[in-house]
């Protein structure tokens, strides 16, 4: 490597890097009051985000703690995970939490509520270990001082033990305002079977907690600050002002490494559909590059579900518009991919496909060395049938479903009022689940009156 080379912020973790670039801090210790020793380490968690790991040690007294810290910006949406805890695998789930995450068990009405305790990379199990070591925590004190409330708490971690041995079947609530939490899933590449993912708007109270602040409610506290625009989303506030004419560039973070870097942003128009605005990444630092679109307008009226024949190389031509909020689904395979799985994007229905492989290639389960869930044979299965599928030897059904109506699925016909036969379009009246998903059920927008 050259010295003018630059490398990635944050990097893989790799046993032959020589520099694997660990900061040292010399730190207070909170058990014996001498300085010890902070390590921080900025790293990579595959498909998930930037992290900085932290490992503190103090030689006086042997005391350790490690935490670990999300590395990158808050996502656009809240994240609340639903697990069914049934099957040992369940227990062995991967979890990666922030420090903005809730856990419940509803159960026992148990709750560790938001920011009580850091982030971290644990497992399901991992869990309800670490809430039973805190309860036990100072027990014998308490024996002899409060023995009912002693009583009462190891009545309760023999029900968190219970859960523990899977004596019977219970639900694990994670609920994230960040967005930045993750449960594993040992079906991948196929749909969770007891997991259910819900993305949400959050609202004011939940955007101040992350500290983010919109342009009119910086003006409106007259602090004599400019207006803070959501680090979720640098572009927020630049559609009205771009035309299809000009290209907009504005500053961001790379999100493979965190380098900074520039974003480009322009409108174009989809015939036959509207206008969307396509945006561009290029990372000078690390080599990343990052496409994406989003619709130029707001939800429409109704969802819409597109079935795509895919036989012959005509078919794998289609232009092929996916919002954040379009599912995919492939019913010959059995794979069900979220919305927000492989984002927004512009291209074809072979160029969707490949995505999918590339992604599922570069899983954890068969780039990583640390125990999984999920089966890598099963997986490598799976990327050779959608191989397959390109090379023309397996027909499948391509079926985007997108409750928000903002994708396109190109039409062969040379008449656009008329669909071809290998496509299937349908509009559909959104279920309230959708509506609440999308954040319009508590859009209010009639009975307002003119102050004037």
């Amino acid at each position: 490597m050259t010295s003018t080379e630059k490398k990635p912020l944050f990097r893989d973790l790799n046993a032959e890097d020589p520099d694997p670039e660990v900061t040292q801090i010399e730190s207070f210790c909170v058990n014996c009051y001498a300085n010890g020793m902070t390590r921080l380490l900025l790293t990579r968690i595959p498909h998930y985000k930037n992290v900085v790991i932290m490992s503190f040690s103090c030689e006086h007294c042997g005391f350790e703690n490690n935490e670990i810290q999300g590395g990158g910006a808050f996502a656009e949406l809240g994240v609340r995970w639903k697990l069914q805890v049934e099957e040992p695998i369940d227990l062995n789930r991967q979890v990666v939490k922030s420090d903005f995450t809730s856990v419940s068990i509803p159960e026992l009405d148990f709750e560790i509520p938001a920011k009580s305790q850091k982030g971290e990379v644990t497992t399901v199990e991992g869990i309800l270990a670490r809430a039973i070591d805190g309860l036990s925590q100072d027990q014998e004190l308490r024996v002899k001082q409060h023995p009912d409330t002693a009583a009462q708490i190891d009545q309760f971690i023999s029900r968190l033990q219970a859960l523990r041995r899977l004596e019977t079947k219970w639900t694990l609530v994670l609920e994230d305002v960040s967005g930045n939490t993750f449960v594993e899933n040992p079906s991948a590449p196929h749909k969770d079977p007891r997991c259910v993912r819900t993305d949400f708007n959050r609202d004011n109270e939940q955007n101040h907690t992350l500290g983010i602040y919109l342009n009119d409610e910086m003006k409106s506290a007259d602090t004599g600050l400019p207006g803070v625009v959501s680090p979720a989303d640098p572009s927020q506030g630049c559609y009205e002002r771009l035309s299809a004419e000009e290209v907009m560039q504005f500053p961001t973070n790379c999100p493979d490494c965190n380098a900074p870097a520039d974003t480009n942003m322009k409108l174009t128009k989809i015939p036959h559909f509207k206008e969307v605005v396509i945006m561009a990444t290029v990372c000078d630092s690390c080599g990343h590059r990052t496409n994406e679109v989003k619709s130029g307008g707001g939800i429409e009226e109704k969802g819409v579900r597109f079935e795509v024949r895919i036989a012959n190389k005509e078919d794998f031509s289609r232009d092929v518009l996916k919002s954040e909020t379009c599912s995919m689904q492939i019913p010959e395979l059995d794979l069900d991919v979220g919305g927000r799985a492989l984002g927004g994007r512009f291209t074809t229905a072979e160029g969707l496909l490949r995505s999918t492989i590339e992604q599922l290639a570069n899983a954890p389960a068969l780039t990583g060395d640390a125990p999984t869930c999920v089966d890598s044979d099963t997986m490598n299965q799976f990327i050779t049938k959608l191989e397959e599928v390109i090379d023309g030897k397996r027909a499948i059904t391509l079926i985007l479903d997108d409750p928000a109506g903002n994708s396109y699925v190109q039409n062969l016909n040379d008449d656009p009022t008329h669909y071809d036969d290998g496509l299937k379009v349908t509009y559909y009246e959104r279920s309230f689940e959708q509506n609440e998903e999308l954040g319009i059920n508590d859009m209010k927008t009639e009975g307002y009156e003119d102050a004037s």
